[in-house]
């Protein structure tokens, strides 16, 4: 979603989009594209395959609190949602979660997660998790990537970035390494005619108040970098900083991480082994097993709060996901 004057909720990060990728068929775009999909023989296949998987959903933020609530009603019949530390205490006992188990996560974790999420869940009874960045609480800061694109879009200039739509710029900033990043993010800001908006952030209180509702907070790390990109010391205080930062604020140590760039990085798996986390989420939008084989290496399926109840059926069983490498593989 586009950051304008007045947004102020989180959305993830764009996606790049394969080039030469097929396009969609008339009436097949990411709205009615469940619809067609949920009809297919594979549907059925698909769902009783993933009936043996563990499903971990991972949204942002909370734009459509009725769609949501659809969405957990929906899992409430067809699934089996599970807590954190159910996750936890299957992988500590080498025991697999039961048939049809689902994890809800939330990446950044914008103020919609407690002021939207929170009372449609606590409604339902079902648990969750919640991964925040953990310079921004207690701030009214924007998250980088909404940051850079109004600033773009408000004149904002860089020596390392490209001209053009936002979408591109944003592109080459997540291939930086990061100290470019911080650098040029530091360029825009200074030549950019206008500041962006505030955006709430969740406070301390925020955090401890998720938790007595069944939604555990994990680890985002500090600033959301690409770690990819990092060098090893800034992997390592990108960590070790939200963990201090998050155990302060929790009164104790938190135990699940999410990767801010979605992909497995061996340099994080080491830190996280040091500090005592057993689980790692990353985005592949794909289904893992009952029993995770890499504790800190958990596959999530992508979705919105806005998603229908149709498409939002073919990505809980994999048919989507799997239709999307297809494609992706073919292109």
């Amino acid at each position: 979603m586009p950051y304008s004057d007045s947004t102020t909720v989180s959305t993830p990060p764009p996606t790049t989009v394969r080039r030469g990728a097929p396009a969609a068929a008339p009436g097949r775009g990411p709205r009615n594209r469940g619809s067609w999909l949920r009809l297919t023989p594979a549907q059925p296949l698909f769902r009783a395959r993933a009936a043996q998987r563990l499903a971990v959903l991972a949204y942002h933020g909370v734009t459509d609190p009725r769609s949501f609530g659809a969405q957990l009603d929906r899992l409430r019949r067809l699934a089996n949602p599970v807590s954190l530390e159910a996750v936890e205490q299957a992988v500590t006992e080498g025991r697999p979660l039961p048939p049809r188990s689902v994890l809800i996560t939330f990446d950044d974790a914008d103020r919609s997660v407690r002021t939207h999420a929170m009372p449609v869940l606590a409604a339902r009874g079902i648990p969750a998790a919640a991964f925040v960045i953990a310079e921004l609480i207690g701030t009214d800061r924007p998250f980088w990537w909404h940051e850079a694109a109004y600033l773009a879009r408000h004149g904002g200039r860089a020596r390392l970035l490209p001209g053009g739509p936002p979408g591109r710029l944003l592109a080459r900033l997540r291939e930086l390494p990061d100290p470019d990043r911080r650098r040029s993010l530091h360029e825009l800001r200074v030549s950019a005619d206008r500041r962006p908006p505030h955006q709430e952030q969740l406070r301390p209180e925020d955090l401890r108040a998720l938790r007595s509702a069944d939604i555990a907070v994990g680890n985002h790390t500090l600033g959301h970098p690409c770690l990819s990109r990092c060098d090893d010391s800034t992997v390592h205080t990108e960590i070790t900083a939200a963990h201090l930062a998050l155990t302060q604020w929790l009164g104790e140590a938190p135990t699940a991480f999410a990767y801010p760039d979605g992909g497995y990085d061996p340099r994080a798996d080491a830190v996280l082994r040091r500090l005592g986390y057993r689980l790692g989420f990353l985005s592949d939008h794909r289904l893992g097993p009952r029993l995770p084989v890499h504790p800190l290496r958990i596959s999530r399926l992508q979705v919105d709060s806005t998603t229908g109840t149709r498409r939002f059926d073919t990505i809980l069983s994999g048919l989507e996901p799997a239709m999307q490498r297809w494609r992706g593989a073919v292109a």
